[in-house]
């Protein structure tokens, strides 16, 4: 029985994106089930989003409870849930306040106008900022002009001043640019680069000691940009942490609200003090909807899906190891944030190929799997997923006249 195609997307909608043929309707844990009732393998979490799972019942049962109770107020009141949500994330974090707003895009958007206003204090005119090439950040003007990617930036000139860029994981590049330019006021960085295809540096999480150290040294502000990397993705709730460092700014979204659009920065050290009333606000970020399932998900991520994450990501990395090393096949990542290699120059027929066999998965950088599953993934889901992918892999690599070695 063929299987009835969807209707047109409607053009009320601008074409911003270049969606693929399925709309899903339910969602529980990793699975997803479009309009025809087909059963999909989640391997994107919405993006790195729904850490928790699809329509988990406890995030759900508060977000109801909490829409007909009270949904908004604006932040000229207070907002006790807004409260204690920016406690626990600093209790987690370890850092000393808390901004929300609606997204990662705005999170970075706040930090970059702290980074600003330290430049300032300082008597800088053009407070400068090193970001890194292959870099990912937002879409507004300000963090479209920090991402490392040529591509997105077309037709949108002239770019926001203020930026600098070095190759990530270089740290004499940074070194370089910081005795020729005295306008560097700060570091922005991602822990591990996700958009461009789970890239991490060659040691580990010891760049962010390094990244610590050279800002300590020249009175720079550390923003970590946890946008993907935080909220338990990466086996620790901040990526920062596996390195034991305190940075000055962390911006985060994506996973804190389970699929609620919510964003934060954290502040501390030479940062802490910088916004004051009037410098930074939002109609928006924060409300008591938004604070809930915030607070919901950051207790539930609590109870064991960070750990679950870690001990799932080495399950599955040495699951594609054991299963496509012989093809030339590389991991890397940590936590639930793999990277999968291809040694060709486009996996983008995967997609499709995986779609078509019931696994939703996302190609980065031409070569790149990247696979963000929700947190709370079963060891046997875990197989099931390397088991699905790895198929697809050789089956995709045979064709491209790839053979085991």
């Amino acid at each position: 029985m063929t299987t009835p195609a969807l209707p047109p997307i409607t053009p009320a909608l601008m074409p911003t994106y270049a969606r693929q043929p399925v709309a899903f309707v339910r969602g529980e844990g990793v699975w997803l089930w479009d309009t025809d009732g087909k059963r999909y393998l989640d391997t994107t979490a919405g993006i790195a989003v729904c850490g928790l799972g699809h329509a988990n019942p406890i995030v759900a049962a508060a977000i109801a409870d909490q829409a007909a109770t009270l949904v908004h107020t604006s932040n000229l009141y207070r907002v006790p849930l807004q409260e204690e949500l920016a406690d626990l994330l600093c209790q987690v974090s370890g850092m000393q306040h808390a901004f929300f707003g609606n997204s990662g895009a705005e999170a970075n958007e706040a930090a970059i106008k702290l980074a600003r206003l330290h430049g300032h204090k300082k008597g800088i005119a053009v407070p400068t900022v090193i970001v890194m090439e292959n870099s990912f950040h937002g879409r507004t003007m300000a963090t479209l002009t920090a991402t490392g990617n040529a591509k997105i930036q077309e037709g949108f000139g002239p770019l926001v001043e203020g930026f600098v860029r070095v190759p990530f994981d270089d740290l004499d590049a940074i070194r370089s640019v910081a005795a020729g330019n005295p306008n560097i006021v700060a570091i922005l960085v991602e822990p591990i680069q996700g958009e461009s295809g789970v890239r991490t540096a060659h040691n580990g999480f010891d760049y962010l000691k390094d990244l610590r150290a050279i800002c300590d040294q020249r009175d720079w502000l550390l923003m970590v940009d946890e946008i993907q990397t935080g909220n338990g993705r990466t086996g620790q709730y901040f990526a920062y942490q596996h390195a034991g460092i305190l940075p000055d700014v962390v911006s985060t979204a994506k996973g804190l609200g389970n699929g609620f659009p919510i964003g934060s920065t954290l502040v501390a050290g030479k940062a802490a003090s910088l916004f004051s009333p009037g410098k930074h606000g939002t109609t928006y970020g924060g409300t008591p909807l938004g604070s809930r399932a915030a607070l919901v998900t950051v207790q539930e991520l609590l109870k064991g899906p960070i750990a679950n994450a870690a001990a799932m990501g080495e399950r599955i990395m040495q699951g594609f190891r054991d299963e496509l090393g012989a093809y030339g096949v590389c991991v890397e990542g940590a936590g639930l944030m793999i990277g999968v290699i291809l040694p060709v120059a486009s996996a983008a027929p995967l997609v499709a190929l995986a779609r078509e066999a019931g696994v939703l998965l996302i190609v980065s950088a031409e070569n790149r799997i990247r696979l963000l599953p929700p947190l709370i993934i079963s060891e046997a889901e875990s197989d099931e997923l390397v088991h699905r992918i790895s198929a697809l892999v050789r089956d995709f690599l045979s064709a491209e006249g790839v053979v085991a070695a």
